[in-house]
C-alpha cells in the first residue's frame, strides 16, 4: 500500500478533516450535495470548521 492519509497531519487537522467529512456525508445523504460540487463544497466546509476553532476576541 502506501502512506496513510493522515501522515504528517497534526491531531487538530485530523479532527478538522473528520468533522468536515461527516458534515459533507450528511449533505450527500440528504441530497443537498452532488458529486460535481463536492470539491468546492468540501473546501468551504473545511475552511468553516477551521475558522470556528480560532480563538474569538
Amino acid at each position: 500500500m502506501g502512506k496513510s492519509q493522515g501522515a504528517g497531519l497534526t491531531p487538530r487537522e485530523e479532527q478538522v478533516l473528520k468533522v468536515a467529512k461527516e458534515i459533507v456525508v450528511k449533505f450527500i445523504e440528504v441530497g443537498r450535495l452532488s458529486p460535481a460540487s463536492f470539491p468546492e463544497t468540501f473546501q468551504m466546509v473545511i475552511d468553516t470548521v477551521r475558522r470556528s476553532l480560532e480563538p474569538q476576541e
